[in-house]
């Protein structure tokens, strides 16, 4: 267990006493929730409205795979009327959720099934990583995200009977959108002179998946992984002989290895963002999608 969980059960009760309000309700009374990292607290927020509070366990800028938690940011969890997460992505938000608030989470993990982890994709591309397990990143795909979001509208009607109408609207208006999202990514990607998607972290198999693209990671799923020398060479090989102009890097962690990768095969680089947290003045999960279609478009060269 981690250490930040031990005095869990002890914040948890100091917190009770403290006369907050009950419930997985503010002050003010606005319904609490609690979302592991961005793309859910996204979500939440613009299906909740200005009829609840958001926490997020992420703090903007960090990487969200081996964050811990603090006490108090336990006691969040214990407190919130939702906890939103992805099971098995974070492993100590999933131990604050089984400990504090497994009768009161939602599993998005639970509403569309998740990829493999160096599994095959439905279209039968495999992702370039030896890891086990499954793949988290399903926010990247608009059409799965629009299915969560549907789904995330129904729980917080159910346990807030009190704002299901505007829940389920807002809901219905955000799937909307994702489905005006993934027709701007069906017809940017329609042709294109490279199908070949080489990135620094194996975070877009659901992109990939969707709209026909083959993913090369230099990295697995965890974007710290430090990929071997064979790795480097077989994607520098497969770089060359796809033609590949750009190599991909993400916002969060190091572009090194793929300004390596890049100098080798005469690439350039450029951004693509797996959108697990943002950094200052980024936008929100639309404008960052729109921001990675661009950046698709013209490194794979479609037209």
């Amino acid at each position: 267990m981690r250490r930040g969980l031990l005095p869990s059960l002890l914040v948890s009760a100091a917190l009770a006493g403290c006369g907050g309000p009950a419930g997985g309700t503010t002050a003010d009374g606005k319904f609490e929730i609690v979302t592991a990292f961005y793309p859910l607290q996204f979500l939440s927020e613009r299906i909740g409205g200005d009829v609840v509070s958001v926490t997020n366990l992420t703090k903007p800028g960090a990487e969200p795979h081996d964050i811990e938690l603090t006490p108090r940011q336990v006691g969040d969890v214990a407190e919130a009327g939702l906890a939103v997460y992805i099971k098995g992505f974070q492993p100590a938000v999933d131990k604050a959720i089984d400990l504090e608030a497994e009768d009161k989470a939602f599993d998005a993990a639970s509403v569309v099934p998740l990829l493999p982890a160096g599994g095959e994709d439905e279209h039968g591309h495999e992702h370039e990583t030896a890891e086990g397990g499954e793949d988290p990143h399903v926010w990247l795909d608009p059409v799965r995200f629009a299915t969560i979001a549907g789904k995330l509208g129904e729980r917080l009607a159910e346990v807030d009977p009190g704002h299901a109408a505007g829940y389920r609207a807002r809901a219905q208006a955000l799937v909307t959108e994702l489905g005006t999202l993934n027709g701007e990514f069906t017809a940017g990607l329609e042709t294109c002179e490279r199908r070949e998607l080489v990135t620094s972290h194996t975070a877009f198999a659901y992109l990939a998946g969707r709209y026909d693209l083959h993913q090369v990671g230099i990295s697995g799923i965890d974007p710290e992984a430090e990929p071997s020398p064979q790795r480097l060479a077989a994607v520098a090989r497969e770089a060359r002989e796809t033609g590949t102009t750009t190599i991909y890097f993400e916002t969060l962690v190091s572009p090194a290895v793929a300004e390596t990768i890049a100098r080798e095969v005469g690439a350039r680089t450029a951004v693509l963002d797996p959108l697990e947290g943002l950094v200052d003045d980024q936008g929100d999960y639309f404008s960052v999608m729109r921001q990675n279609l661009t950046a698709l478009t013209t490194g794979l060269g479609c037209s």
